[in-house]
């Protein structure tokens, strides 16, 4: 036996107690508004599936396509963390917050966060934030994930946050992008201001939950280290794994227990640990970015 597929077989063996059950692309919900191309992992709009409700903390995991010069109107959230990673394209972003002392309506035109490849933004809904968010490129469509998590406390103070993380970066490894606010649930006014999450870097989110994300060559593969030493909740984690459609179908990955997952498909991995490896090898001709979302 190789060395090769030595080291595969004891990293597949050190995670034989994990559960994976795949989730196909094909049996997500999918709805096409002309102006907006969606797929819905969880429960959402007139998509529902009482199988598919919540994971842990994540509750929403829409993969949208929003064509040039449209958008979504401005509306309201609460009491939910909100995140988008941007696949390609660029999402313009304008929200409540941006006007002093405004409570229901969004910022003027010339107000706004403008983002791209690479980029996320954070939105904590908490007591309420009205929002808008426009493709407002004339010819290119906004790829992105749009993400929601259920927040461990309810009528928090509504924030906004983003973040840049490099191709580079992605490509050594899984970069963690979000973990949880290093305060916990009885964070001060103070400490809820200075945001500071638990991994240096990231940006902190008021749950149990911690993001990652890695750009994967063929013929390579990354480790996900389950809770990133950033979570309180150690034992029992719910790993959702997402291989975006960002490849034109050539990107393919296979989790330890074998299972391949194509662009669009997810991945349901429980019965894990805080601290097991979840390797994840790039088995397709283009590389393969890679979404985790690890929760309690």
């Amino acid at each position: 036996m190789s060395i090769a597929r030595t080291a595969k077989s004891i990293m597949s063996q050190s995670l034989s107690h994990a559960k994976i059950v795949a989730r196909r692309s094909k049996d997500r919900g999918h709805a096409h508004h002309g102006w907006l191309d969606t797929y819905h992992t969880f429960s959402f709009a007139n998509y529902y599936d009482p199988k598919f409700e919540t994971f842990g903390a994540l509750r929403v995991l829409n993969e949208d396509r929003v064509a040039p010069k449209s958008g979504f109107p401005s509306h309201t959230h609460r009491n939910a963390e909100i995140f988008s990673y941007i696949l390609s394209g660029e999402l313009t972003h304008r929200d409540s917050t941006m006007n002093k002392g405004a409570t229901s309506t969004v910022a003027s035109k010339d107000s706004f966060y403008r983002i791209k490849r690479g980029d996320v933004q954070f939105t904590t809904g908490g007591s309420g934030i009205s929002h808008s968010e426009h493709n407002e490129h004339s010819s290119e469509p906004v790829h992105f994930l749009q993400i929601w998590a259920l927040p461990w406390k309810n009528g928090l103070t509504p924030r906004y946050h983003d973040l840049t993380v490099s191709e580079q970066k992605k490509r050594a490894g899984f970069v963690i992008i979000i973990s949880p606010l290093k305060a916990g649930k009885g964070a001060s006014d103070e400490q809820e201001k200075a945001a500071v999450p638990v991994v240096e870097g990231s940006i902190p989110i008021h749950a149990d939950l911690v993001m990652g994300a890695s750009i994967i060559a063929n013929g390579t593969s990354a480790i996900w280290t389950v809770g990133a030493s950033a979570v309180t909740s150690k034992d029992d984690r719910k790993v959702y794994v997402h291989l975006p459609m960002a490849h034109d179908g050539k990107s393919k990955v296979r989790l330890p227990d074998g299972t391949v997952l194509r662009e669009g498909d997810g991945a349901f991995v429980t019965t894990v640990n805080e601290g097991d490896p979840l390797t994840i090898e790039s088995v397709g001709t283009a590389e393969a970015e890679v979404v985790i979302l690890d929760s309690a």
